[in-house]
């Protein structure tokens, strides 16, 4: 029988949520490689829908993950988004258990055991 290698692998507990989700992780990790991006430009890259974009944008916001900065171009408003300091170390954090989940050497990896993905 296998051992028990539980308690060396990260906890699912340990991994932010509000980044998780597959849309918001789209958002913040966007958000990481740029300074600000413009609304529409965000909902270009990401593919979604104004509601949803704007949806999860709240969401970020409300944790403190994102700034939304609201403004005129003329006559015509503009919503800029970036992520706040928290946003970008919760982020880092979110990388850091993903790397630390998905590591070589991680126990039941098929590189490691020999396997190369075929069961036993």
């Amino acid at each position: 029988m296998a051992e028990d290698n539980r308690e060396e692998l990260p906890s699912v507990g340990d991994i932010d949520k509000m980044i998780h989700e597959p849309a918001r992780l789209l958002i913040v990790a966007h958000l990481f490689v740029v300074e600000s991006a413009d609304f529409l430009f965000l909902m270009r890259q990401t593919g979604m829908t104004f509601g949803n974009l704007s949806s999860h944008m709240s969401r970020l916001e409300a944790a403190g993950y994102i700034d939304v900065e609201k403004e005129f171009v003329g006559k015509k408003p503009n919503t800029k988004l970036s992520l706040t300091r928290s946003g970008r170390e919760a982020f880092e954090g979110y990388r850091q258990s993903m790397r630390q989940l998905f590591a070589d050497g991680a126990p039941g990896n098929p590189e490691e055991s020999g396997n190369h993905g075929q069961r036993s």
